[in-house]
């Protein structure tokens, strides 16, 4: 069987992710409470951080599903190509 795939990401590369999210929606958040409008403009600016920010959490949720699925759909046809050629023996005369 193939090696199982390893995590690509370094520690870095996830603390910059984190951070960059923490800072873009803090600064985003900042803004709509600081903006001079009415209450229920900022209210619906807020209602679409929060729907923009949980949209973008189930996308990649569901690319990540996907990703994964294909992965466990490639290993099995993996093993089964590997058990057919394991099996498969060229020499073999049939019917002798």
């Amino acid at each position: 069987m193939s090696a199982p795939t390893q995590n690509r990401t370094t520690a870095a590369y996830h603390i910059q992710a984190v951070l960059s999210f923490a800072v873009s929606g803090t600064a985003l958040a900042a803004g709509i409470a600081y903006l001079p409008v009415g209450g229920w403009t900022r209210a619906f600016l807020g209602v679409g951080l929060l729907y923009t920010v949980t949209s973008a959490f189930t996308l990649a949720k569901v690319i990540r599903d996907r990703h994964e699925s294909n992965e466990i759909v490639s290993r099995v046809d993996q093993a089964r190509l590997e058990k057919l050629l394991s099996e498969h023996d060229p020499f073999r005369v049939e019917g002798a």
